[in-house]
């Protein structure tokens, strides 16, 4: 019998079947004395996950309910196997970096002020957002109060299975698409990581959505901010340890780019960082996964791989250290 601990909150997520020879054990937030278990369903809070690691014993499996899996090891060390979700943020995720997106170039931040204010006349201060955030001096009639997404070129970085989902997304609008991972492939076109500073001028919107390893840290640092055009937008939908964030808050009060972030370094961000009151920014609260169906399509990510290694079949979700794609 595999004995298979997983959170007691998700006990309504469980799957009508269980595979055949799985002992399913809850697992209280806070855990006494020890539990041997053969297979660990993470928490969706990884932290509960570490504070409840030392109470457990015989772990061989950690399927983790996360697409990113960057504090796992240090925790279990080498011989504990680790699973990601791969899958269940991919629609979530995908469709809040298309609303980060679409709420920047409408200029939704600055709307949001007009409207608390009750100033109907200050609509014309959008006309002078886009005249100072992209550097078109030129005076156009009518004023330009929003931005088209149509047409517009973007650089994405990382191109997994959420990247993927964005650029379903993303094809009603005719963007120019550049793909960008850790290799470069043909098809579809991919450019590897060793582009980067190349592709960089030519982007109106970077989107990053690519692991946090030691190779992807402060990937996007000063000297590759000075490489964007004026007006570039930053999404992040990936890891703040991404983006080194002095670097960001000083681009971003220059004027020089715009961001819309759901992950920051350090999160959480604290109260009085200067990236909260940075011009031109969106700034969400890791809410990139956080849907009514995450619950639901996490564990069922976990049960499926969890049927294949009772079967002694292959693990798809198996992470492989430095895979940065």
């Amino acid at each position: 019998m595999i004995r298979v601990g997983y959170p007691e909150k998700l006990a309504f997520a469980l799957p009508a079947e269980i595979p055949a020879g799985v002992e399913l054990v809850p697992l209280a937030d806070h855990l006494e004395g020890t539990v041997e278990l053969d297979v660990l369903i993470g928490d969706p809070y990884y932290s509960r996950t570490i504070a409840k690691w030392p109470h457990l014993r015989g772990v061989k499996l950690l399927l983790a309910l996360l697409a990113g899996t960057e504090w796992a090891p240090p925790l279990v060390g080498p011989t504990v196997t680790i699973c990601n979700a791969r899958g269940a943020h991919t629609i979530a995720t995908a469709e809040w970096a298309l609303t980060a997106m679409l709420s920047m170039l409408k200029y939704i931040p600055l709307h949001a002020e007009i409207q608390k204010s009750g100033q109907w006349k200050r609509r014309f201060e959008l006309a002078k957002h886009y005249a100072e955030v992209t550097g078109d001096k030129r005076e156009l009639e009518p004023p330009v109060l929003q931005e088209e997404l149509h047409g517009k070129k973007i650089l994405m970085v990382g191109h997994g299975s959420i990247g993927q989902e964005i650029e379903k997304l993303l094809a009603p609008f005719e963007v120019k698409l550049t793909r960008v991972a850790r290799s470069a492939r043909e098809t579809p076109k991919v450019h590897a990581i060793a582009e980067l500073d190349a592709l960089l001028p030519e982007a109106e919107i970077v989107v990053l959505i690519l692991p946090a390893t030691e190779e992807t840290r402060n990937l996007i640092d000063a000297r590759r901010l000075k490489l964007m055009k004026q007006g570039t937008l930053i999404v992040n939908a990936a890891r703040g340890t991404i983006i080194d964030t002095d670097a960001l808050v000083a681009a971003l009060q220059a004027g020089h780019v715009r961001a819309a972030l759901d992950v920051t370094e350090p999160e959480p961000l604290p109260e009085g960082h200067a990236l909260w009151h940075c011009p031109n920014v969106l700034v969400t609260t890791h809410i990139g996964g956080s849907t009514p169906m995450f619950a639901r399509r996490a564990v069922r990510v976990a049960f499926e791989e969890l049927a294949r290694y009772v079967k002694g079949e292959p693990l798809e979700n198996e992470v492989q250290l430095g895979n940065s794609d």
